[in-house]
């Protein structure tokens, strides 16, 4: 269901995550552009430019799709082989079935490629309770078909944002709603799963982030002083979101429990964050 009919069913917790590199081990749009595309060495010096803040994630997005030069029916064919989930995410998918949590894939990719790829790993039943909301696929000149490689492009959906995809203004009108409910109401918690650069414009907007161990949105959320908890599979978001759903953690707690576990692995690693996988 779409705001606000999500929030008006009252539910407890509100479970926002990104797509790529959060449900799925692998993130679809870096994998192409690695082995398809200009390569991990560029893509890396134009997502650290975006951790710099000296170039928006929507221009360097646009340079990674410019440079995989493939019909696009031949990109879902490549991650349908190559792409797979998170082992614990439908473990956490039925448990929020079962406790009425919604759950909103906020992703930098494609409509598309999410739909495919989620139908594919996580069957249609459980994919049906997912809101996406995502970037589309547009037609574009010379090739004018997606059947042709100069022929598609991305559609952002916030093309005036630097972002592309700004995903706090899908969580915002939840957080400003929420904020207005009587205090001694039951207010539904607002949580977040993410990775990566794609996931900067949503850091900042819910009231606990998950954010995967010894990747960019750790990096920039000690840069930034926002708090989070790092997971490393679903298993651990699942077990601390149900904490929070019964009410035997808050979401201050967690942040604390997960900034101490981070520094003591990062301390493991002589005093440095393990690099980026990505």
């Amino acid at each position: 269901m779409p705001f606000p009919e999500t929030l008006n069913a009252r539910p407890r917790v509100i479970f926002f995550t990104d797509f790529d590199g959060t449900i799925t081990l692998q993130d679809t749009n870096d994998f192409i552009t690695d082995n398809y595309g200009m390569g991990k060495a560029a893509r890396r010096e134009l997502f650290r430019a975006v951790i710099d803040e000296t170039d928006t994630f929507l221009n360097t997005f646009q340079k990674m799709l410019d440079s995989w030069n493939m019909p696009f029916p031949q990109v879902l064919s490549i991650l349908r082989e190559h792409i797979t989930l998170d082992p614990h995410f439908r473990d956490f998918m039925v448990w929020a079935r079962a406790n009425d949590v919604p759950v909103i894939v906020l992703s930098s990719g494609m409509v598309p490629v999410l739909e495919t790829l989620l139908r594919h790993l996580l069957g249609e039943e459980l994919m049906s309770d997912i809101e996406i909301v995502a970037n589309g696929v547009q037609l574009c000149a010379p090739g004018n078909s997606l059947d042709k490689a100069d022929g598609w492009t991305i559609k952002f959906l916030h093309e005036d944002s630097g972002f592309g995809h700004d995903k706090s203004l899908t969580i915002r009108p939840y957080a400003d709603a929420i904020a207005k409910m009587p205090h001694n109401d039951d207010r539904p918690t607002l949580l977040y799963a993410g990775d990566g650069v794609s996931d900067l414009s949503a850091a900042r907007e819910t009231d606990l982030l998950f954010a995967r161990e010894g990747q960019d949105l750790v990096t920039y959320c000690e840069r930034s002083g926002i708090p989070f908890t790092t997971f490393q599979t679903w298993a651990s978001i699942l077990e601390e979101t149900k904490d929070i759903y019964e009410g035997r953690k808050t979401v201050k707690k967690l942040a604390e429990e997960g900034l101490k576990r981070h520094r003591t692995n990062s301390l493991e690693q002589n005093g440095h964050v393990r690099p980026s996988l990505n």
